[in-house]
Order: structure tokens, then sequence, then C-alpha cells
């Protein structure tokens, strides 16, 4: 007994005036709609692609390039230099090494907005890039951008065929969501084949690595799929040559249509930062003139991700909304069922239920419209993450969304409940047959498609991960299916065959292997499984494996490239995760709960906050990582509340057996 925590200890208390705390500066920041929105921060490519995108919009004169948003370029300049690292290079997440195609990106940027390359902090980014592999060694979306331009030889970029719109099979719809949105948008910049000029005298001589070919690399076998889109890619590149420009058109305009389609009911093409820029520019040379209503807004949202206040300035890659608030939602009313910040989150969220088909009625095309979208509009993109947490949300402030109606008039709590039933249906209709769920599509199996060319961005499928899995079973449950359910079942039997052989889970949206374990975990107890299972306590077991020794957890995004966990600091969110992993596996009382609990009081702040530096959500893996600001502080309180809430479990029962 003396290895574990005692009921009515001093950490109980001092865990609930901590909760309190978190949960005050929390409630804190609610916008007066009922919302949460906090920044997500990325690395320096969004604002390297920034300045490129001015040289679309605003090309040479004369061979003179003087942009009317130059003092913007200039703040976007200052902001990637910020960042540069100290052997002259550029890192995709917080305290990661160099990565090449953010210091090519970088290295364009900063020349083109009036760094000279005999700068030293230019020097030191040459060499650095030479060290990488050159530009050669730049990922394909960073050479097709740089082809419109004539800075790198469009014979060697990939193809982005506009006739993919006319394929059979739904082939469109066979790819990821967000690579979807990408792909068309940029098969109609890449139809055009435009040349938009270069300053005079520009080039980027010095950053080629003398010997590199810059070519696709074959595999050496012979046989595969890599090899075989290669050839594809070379009678592509001959189609665009010599193919029938009636197909060619027709494919153009059918892209369009459905680029325009989806602009018109969303935040932006996808609502996400790159297809929210390729649009305008497929916009343009569709021919749309610059002050047309749909181009004017499609620019508009895209200037809206920017954050200039005079302090800093840098591009979010999308708003994030709807996930804040279910999240902070939910943690509120974790720590105090009756909390009215709950409530008018409840209404806020009830009010943006998607009714619109989108993209994932193409394979449920029988299931009726509803979820939640991550950003304020994209109707076209809910999704299974999102609305699994909004459900969880609104189960949580009662039924039919308590207090709704408070927040948002005409929301009854017959409404909230035909809303949460929607969604539920909405839900359980996204599983895959494979048993779990994915983000955006259902059945999203392709697997030959990651090795198209310009797949270099590890984001062309939407697979099934253990993290939504486990999400998408706790909203289940919180609606009353058991594991008596099939969908709840199936779902249950994913996780336990997906689990590692180190006793851990992978995870998709996060990082990384911390956090899907936590969500698996989450996801099976509110499943029924029972926490004496064999998976249930290897789990718990590699969790206090790979505690820090100052009580915290903390995984680097390196864990992706390495195929497997790899520590790092300890941060407050990922500390939070590995502790509801623990607790929802049947282990709130060890000395390790009680380190990681020990751990959030000793870094919290005065104000009930914390501070967190190192990005902890996952775009795409190896490739684009997320620092949600709000993380840190929801996620603790919801771990908080949990302690608490089955410490006091505890300490009923034990009140119990004591009277008898």
């Amino acid at each position: 007994m003396s290895a574990r925590l005692q009921t009515g200890s001093p950490l109980d208390a001092a865990a609930e005036r901590a909760m309190n705390r978190a949960a005050a500066y929390l409630a804190g920041l609610q916008a007066p709609d009922g919302h949460w929105c906090g920044e997500l921060t990325a690395d320096t490519t969004l604002e390297s692609d920034y300045i490129l995108f001015q040289l679309w919009l605003y090309p040479p004169s004369h061979g003179v390039w003087t942009p009317r948003t130059l003092p913007l370029i200039e703040k976007a300049v200052g902001s990637i230099l910020e960042r540069q690292l100290p052997d002259g290079g550029f890192s995709i997440y917080e305290a990661g090494p160099s990565e090449a195609s953010a210091s090519v990106k970088a290295y364009v940027a900063l020349k083109l907005g009036g760094v000279p390359a005999e700068d030293s902090r230019m020097a030191r980014l040459c060499g650095r890039i030479l060290e990488l592999g050159g530009i050669q060694a730049a990922n394909s979306y960073v050479k097709i951008n740089l082809s419109l331009f004539g800075l790198y030889p469009r014979r060697y970029c990939p193809s982005i065929p506009p006739e993919a719109a006319l394929l059979p099979f739904d082939f469109l719809y066979q790819m990821a969501s967000w690579a979807r949105a990408i792909m068309v948008s940029l098969s109609i910049v890449h139809a055009a084949n435009p040349h938009r000029p270069a300053p005079q005298g520009f080039s980027l001589d010095e950053i080629w690595l003398p010997g590199a070919s810059p070519a696709f690399h074959r595999d050496r076998r012979w046989l595969s799929w890599r090899n075989a889109f290669l050839a594809i890619d070379r009678m592509l590149k001959w189609w665009e040559r010599h193919g029938p420009k009636g197909i060619r058109r027709k494919a153009v305009e059918r892209a369009g249509q459905w680029m325009v389609e989806r602009l018109s009911h969303s935040d932006g093409l996808g609502a996400i930062y790159p297809p929210m820029m390729y649009s305008v520019m497929a916009l343009d040379v569709l021919g749309y003139a610059g002050n047309d209503p749909l181009r004017a807004e499609a620019l508009r949202q895209f200037n809206r991700l920017m954050v200039d206040d005079g302090r800093r300035f840098f591009f979010q890659p999308c708003f994030s909304p709807v996930w804040d608030t279910a999240i902070a939602a939910y943690a509120l009313a974790q720590s105090d069922p009756g909390h009215p910040a709950a409530g008018r989150a409840a209404g806020w969220l009830l009010a943006r239920e998607v009714r619109r088909k989108g993209d994932w009625s193409v394979k449920r095309p029988a299931t009726e419209p509803s979820g939640w979208a991550f950003e304020y509009a994209n109707e076209f993109y809910p999704d299974v993450d999102d609305t699994a947490m909004a459900l969880l949300s609104l189960s949580s402030v009662g039924p039919g969304g308590a207090g709704a109606s408070a927040c948002q008039p005409g929301f009854s709590r017959a409404a909230g409940s035909a809303c949460r039933k929607r969604a539920l249906e909405w839900l359980l209709a996204m599983q895959s047959r494979d048993g779990g769920w994915a983000a955006f599509d259902a059945d999203n199996t392709w697997q030959f498609l990651k090795n198209v060319p310009f797949a270099d961005h590890n984001a062309m499928l939407d697979p099934t991960c253990a993290d939504i899995t486990g999400r998408a079973l706790e909203a289940l449950a919180a609606h009353g299916l058991g594991r008596d359910h099939p969908a709840v079942r199936r779902g249950a039997e994913w996780l336990v065959r997906n689990q590692e052989s180190d006793g851990s889970w992978y995870g998709r949206w996060g990082v990384a292997y911390i956090y899907g374990t936590c969500f698996a975990l989450r996801g099976l107890a509110a499943a029924g499984e029972s926490d004496r299972e064999a998976h249930i306590l290897r789990a718990g077991e590699w969790l206090r494996s790979i505690q820090n020794a100052d009580g915290g957890w903390g995984e680097s995004c390196a864990s992706y490239d390495n195929g497997g966990f790899t520590p790092a600091s300890s941060t407050p969110s990922q500390t939070a995760w590995a502790l509801l992993g623990l607790i929802a596996g049947g282990d709130a009382g060890s000395l390790s709960v009680r380190h990681g609990i020990e751990h959030l009081l000793g870094a919290q702040r005065p104000d009930g906050s914390w501070e967190e530096k190192l990005a902890t959500g996952t775009g795409f893996p190896k490739v684009f990582y997320l620092n949600y600001h709000l993380y840190k502080d929801y996620f603790p309180l919801l771990a908080l509340a949990a302690f608490l809430k089955t410490r006091n479990a505890a300490d009923a029962g034990q009140a119990l057996t004591d009277r008898l």
C-alpha cells in the first residue's frame, strides 16, 4: 500500500484547487457567443509560401518587383529569420533538425524578400541546404511551386492532370480529402502551364547541388508501383503536348466546377492553407478578374489566416474553433457538470451542425448529412474526430444539449436531441470496413496511391487510426451504445488488433504514441473492456515506462521518423494524455500517476494556465506539425478532472466498505 496514493490525500485537495484555477482560466477565454478558438501555429513554410504567393499575385513590371504587400513581405522575412537554426537551416517542428524542403522554401522567400545571397544568414542557409542535398532534395510541392516562375524545370516536376476529375471509380474520392482539394486546384494551374516571371536577375543557382540529379528517383525493383507511376508521369507529359485539347478543356471545366462548388460553401477551399492558396491561383488562370466576388472572397479568406498584431507576424494553417470549443466545453463539464460556459458552448456547436452532403457522401450516399467540421465553415468536409468530440461535449451538458437555448434562440432540447441523433447515425455510418474510423472518409484504402510522384508529402490517404477510433467509441458509449452493439464491438476489436508490440498505439493526429495510447485506452474503457485484459495492462506498463524523471511525459515529433517512441521534454498536453490513458486503464493511484499530477501542479502558472512550446499536434506525419495553443490548458484540466473523479469514486467505495 505504501507505493500507492491514499484516497483523501493532500494531493487530492491540491489537484482540486489546480482544477478550479484551470477551469476559471479556460472559461475566461470563451468568446461572447460561446466558442473558443486558440491560435494554431506551425513552421516557417507558411510564411515562405506567402512570399512566393505574392510573386504570383503581383508579378514584376519590367523585371522590377515592387508588390503592394511589401510591408507584409518584410514582416514575413523577419518572422522567418527569427526561427533560423544555428546551423543555418530551418526545421519543421520546435527543437527539430534542419529539413530540406523548409530550408529551400525559406531561402527562396528570404531572397525574394530582399535578403541578399551574400548576407551571412543566407550563406549559412545555402551551405546547410547543400549539405541536405540541395534544391533537388525538396519535395514535389516545393518544386511545382518554383516551376511556375521558371525556378525549377517543369520536366522534373510531377504532372498533376485535371483529367483525374473525369476518371471512373470515383478516383478523386480514393485519396484523402486534403490531397483531393490540393490536387484539383493545383491541376487547374498546372494545365494552364503559366510562366509567371521572377524578378530580373533572380536565380537559385547557388542552392543546386552539383552532380545531384533533379529527376525522379526510381525504385531499384523493376516492378513496383513507384516505377509504374513514373512511367505514367512520362505518358502524361506526352499527353500534355499532344493529347486532344477538347478532353483537357472538359477536364479543366469539370475541375473548375468542382472547386467553385466547394468555394461557395466554405471559408476557402477546404478551409486550410494550401488549397486556399492554390484556389486563388486556379481562379486566376480560369480568367476570374481580381475584383470578381468569388476570387476576392477566396483571397480574403486566405488573408484571414494571417496574424499581424504589431508584435508577431505569422500564418495559421487554418482555424480550429469547433475542435477547441468541443474539447474546452467537455473539459469544463467534466470539472463541473453545471458549468455555464459548457452550456453556452453547446448552443454554439448545435448551430454549426453540417446539413449538406459533402465528399464523404460518395461512399455513404444513403446517409443523412450531419457532423461537424474543424473550422468555422467547411460544409463539404465534416470529420469524424470533430463530430465525436462534439457529441461527447453535448452529452456532458444534459439531454438534448442543456443550456443550448440560452445561447442560441430556437434550439430547444428537442432540436438538440434530434441533432445528436443525426450526428450519431452519421458517425456510425462513417465506420470503415476494417472496424476503425478515419478522419474525413470511410474506406480510404487505395494504398498504391502513396506511390504517385506528387505524394511525397506523406498525405495521400486518410487511414483508420487509433486516436479517432478511440474517440468514436467514447462518443458512442456516451450515447448508450455498449459492447453488444456491432459497431462498438468491431471498433474495440480494431484497437486490440492494431496495438503495437510494445503495448502502445500509433497516434495519427497527435504526437504520437502517447496520444494514440491515451485515446485507445479511453475508447476501450468506454466500450466496456476490462482493465485486467493483457492489452490494457501492457499499455499501462508502457506509459509508466516512458515517464520522465520530472514526473511528466514528453514525446518528440521524431517518433514518426523513427517508427517508435522518441522521448522529449515533458509537456502539459502529453503529460495529460498519459494520465488520461493510465486512469482509463484502471490506474489512478500509482506513484506514476501521483508524480504526473504533481508535475502538472508544479508547472501550472498562477493564473491557472500552462506553458507549452513544443508541437504536440500532427498535420502530416514526417512533414507538417502543429502547436494547438489551447492543448496546454484544456487537456490538463481534463486530466485533473478525471483524476479527481476516480479518486472521489474510490473514497465513496471505501466509505461504503467501512459502513458494511
